[in-house]
């Protein structure tokens, strides 16, 4: 099999719905049971891929997707993927226009999916800090995010941001942003902003004959907002037709076709019509 990591950096607000509403949004966004995080789940992730593949022309589609709903039985796809994964949750705060926050067990799951996936990581080791602190490679100081006050220690970050860099390679400077914004808190804190620091936007629709709200038609839809950073595994096998003759190395090859430099893009989760969805994507660099 081989293997890669694709970075993904949201340039609009995604909403992957989960389908059931909770408490009072309407709409709320995929995330993990066991821990609160936002996600998108790898089904709906390579519906995305495939119906990029379909509109592309990809000649290998059923390859590396598998055959259509009707000809499901004949034969699986060869392309398993991944989760899409939470790396930096941009979080607002009186400090700055807004902060990438992450936590340690959030970096040590990305940095054990790099190492599955055959990449080498860089060896960072991060400071014990409190509940109430948090890191960051400015100087110390006091940080407001959202509706907490924290004591920002100082801490040579420099590893762990170029590492986290690597995800987002189509970006030249995004390690020089990163130093400035990148924040590390604690697990536990990390759990809160990742449950109550997305956006939630009231929307109604309009009876076109009078101009007026319909009646009932007001409700609440999860986001995961802008500059959002994931990413994805995929894992390519050889082809799974009887009469397969492409490697692994061709399937993967194909599907990284699919986001050429001139257009790196995804649409993921819905929304489409309104702009929302859209992800830059490319595949995560080697440390």
């Amino acid at each position: 099999m081989k293997f890669q990591l694709l970075g993904l950096y949201a340039e609009t607000s995604i909403h992957a719905g989960a389908g059931t509403s909770t408490g009072v949004i309407d709409l709320p966004i995929m995330r993990e049971a066991h821990t609160g995080w936002p996600c998108i789940f790898g089904s709906a992730v390579k519906g995305a891929l495939r119906a990029k593949a379909e509109q592309t022309r990809l000649e290998t589609l059923e390859d590396v997707f598998g055959p259509d709903t009707q000809h499901a039985s004949d034969h699986a796809g060869a392309l398993p993927v991944g989760d899409a994964r939470l790396l930096l949750l941009p979080v607002r705060s009186l400090t700055s226009h807004f902060k990438w926050v992450t936590c340690p067990a959030l970096i040590q799951r990305a940095a054990a999916d790099a190492r599955r996936m055959g990449q080498s990581v860089a060896d960072f080791s991060l400071p014990t800090f409190e509940d109430n602190e948090a890191l960051q490679a400015g100087v110390s100081a006091t940080l407001y995010l959202e509706e907490f006050q924290f004591q920002a220690k100082q801490a040579d970050l420099s590893a762990l941001v170029d590492w986290l860099a690597l995800f987002v390679p189509s970006e030249a400077d995004f390690a020089q942003k990163l130093r400035q914004q990148v924040v590390v808190v604690h697990d536990d804190l990390f759990a809160h902003l990742a449950q109550y620091a997305t956006p939630v936007n009231p929307h109604i629709a309009i009876d076109n004959r009078n101009k007026t709200v319909k009646s009932g038609a007001l409700w609440y839809e999860e986001t995961l907002p802008p500059e959002t950073v994931m990413y994805i595994t995929l894992a390519a096998s050889a082809s799974r037709k009887r009469s397969g003759t492409i490697f692994a190395e061709q399937i993967l090859e194909h599907t990284l076709q699919l986001f050429p430099q001139h257009a790196p893009y995804l649409q993921l989760g819905g929304n489409e019509t309104v702009g929302m969805g859209w992800c830059r994507v490319s595949p995560a660099r080697e440390a």
